[in-house]
C-alpha cells in the first residue's frame, strides 16, 4: 500500500463508517416503517413542492446536504426538534435542519430545509410555520 493509498483510506474510512451508522439507524428506527409512516390525515395535510419549483438557493442547499457539505452556516446540520409537531412525529434526532440562503438577508433568514433520516426533505420559507415535502 502506498502512502497516497493510505491517505485516501484515512480520508474515506470515517465517511464509510458514518454511512454505515446512518443505514443502521434507518433500519432500526423505532418511529415507523419509513419516511412517510404517519397517519393519513398528516399525509394529506402536508403540501408538496417539486424540486424544480424550489428557489435556486434551496436546490443548492439540498445538493450540499446530499454531498455532506461544506455548509456555510455553523448551525447547519443541528437537530431539528419539531416542537410544533408540523412534521410527522419521529424520535429526537431524526430531523436535521439546514439554512437556505435568503438574498438580501443579513442573518440566516427564515428559509430552511429539514432532512429526515429516511431520506425525505422538507422546505419551509417561513421559519417552521409551514412545510412542504420536496418531491424529487
Amino acid at each position: 500500500m502506498t502512502l497516497d493509498s493510505t491517505k485516501r483510506l484515512v480520508l474515506i474510512l470515517p465517511l464509510l463508517i458514518g454511512f454505515s451508522i446512518f443505514l443502521h439507524a434507518i433500519q432500526n428506527s423505532a418511529c415507523g416503517s419509513g419516511p412517510l409512516a404517519y397517519s393519513k390525515g398528516q399525509a394529506e395535510a402536508l403540501a408538496t413542492i417539486a424540486l424544480a419549483n424550489l428557489p435556486p438557493e434551496a436546490r443548492h442547499t439540498l445538493t450540499l446536504i446530499k454531498q455532506g457539505g461544506p455548509f456555510p452556516y455553523p448551525k447547519d446540520g443541528v437537530i431539528f426538534g419539531n416542537r410544533e409537531a408540523r412534521l410527522p412525529a419521529r424520535r429526537r434526532g431524526y430531523y436535521r435542519e439546514y439554512t437556505v440562503k435568503t438574498p438580501g438577508s443579513r442573518d440566516r433568514g427564515a428559509r430552511r430545509i429539514i432532512a429526515g433520516l429516511g431520506g425525505e426533505f422538507y422546505y419551509t420559507e417561513d421559519h417552521y410555520n409551514t412545510f412542504k415535502l420536496i418531491k424529487e
